[in-house]
């Protein structure tokens, strides 16, 4: 008679083991599959299999699973797995840019944690080709996985490729930050200390996009 193989997670019984050693076995293959330990409010440490969906104390993810950096600390699990390994940003423009309000509107019904990079000056065009290979507006960077233009089905391959899931899971608390530019603005230290220097030049000013075209503008 041949018994069927015992799976490491799912060790089977044996009416001949001790009870004591039974649950001793079962208790140690539990700890050793789990990808997640549970430390409850009163200090007693379970194991399990799966994320607890109502956490009620610290939750610690195991094993080769568990993701590589800590992303938004308040998302599902999921969603953390993906933001860390794959993070994504918008690259958009001001003005007259109906391509970059689409892309935004699509990664937020989506539900996809992503910062936004706004291209308004030479500065951050340059840096924005530099980064992608082109001038276009909207770019979407997933990972290190660059998209130029707006097109939900092929942005829509690449999330899911991510592992980002199809349906919105963020949060009712979450908020979007902020649009910020490309390069980060900061007052040189010279300028601080002799606010009485002569003044620079005003920065150029920013240029003006054409017309969108279909799936983004050109810069």
């Amino acid at each position: 008679m041949t018994l069927p193989a015992a799976s490491p997670c799912r060790p089977f019984a044996s009416s001949r083991l001790p009870l004591a050693l039974g649950a001793a076995l079962l208790l140690a293959a539990t700890a050793v599959c789990a990808q997640f330990k549970v430390i409850g409010a009163d200090g007693k440490v379970t194991y399990s299999d799966r994320e607890p969906s109502q956490p009620e104390g610290k939750v610690t993810a195991l094993g080769a699973k568990a993701p590589v950096q800590a992303a938004e600390p308040d998302l599902p699990f999921e969603l953390r797995q993906a933001a860390s390994k794959y993070p994504v940003t918008l690259y958009t423009t001001t003005g007259a840019c109906e391509p970059c309000v689409q892309a935004r509107q699509y990664l937020k019904q989506r539900g996809v944690p992503f910062s936004e990079r706004q291209a308004t000056t030479n500065e951050d065009i340059e840096a924005l080709e530099k980064l992608s290979g082109g001038r276009e507006a909207p770019t979407l960077t997933v990972g290190s996985q660059v998209l130029r233009g707006f097109g939900s089905d092929s942005w829509a391959q690449y999330l899911d490729a991510a592992g980002y899931p199809r349906e919105s899971r963020l949060p009712s608390t979450y908020h979007y930050k902020p649009a910020a530019p490309v390069v980060d603005r900061r007052e040189p230290a010279t300028a601080r200390a002799e606010p009485r220097a002569e003044a620079r030049p005003a920065p150029a000013a920013p240029v003006a996009p054409p017309a969108p075209g279909p799936g983004g503008i050109r810069f």
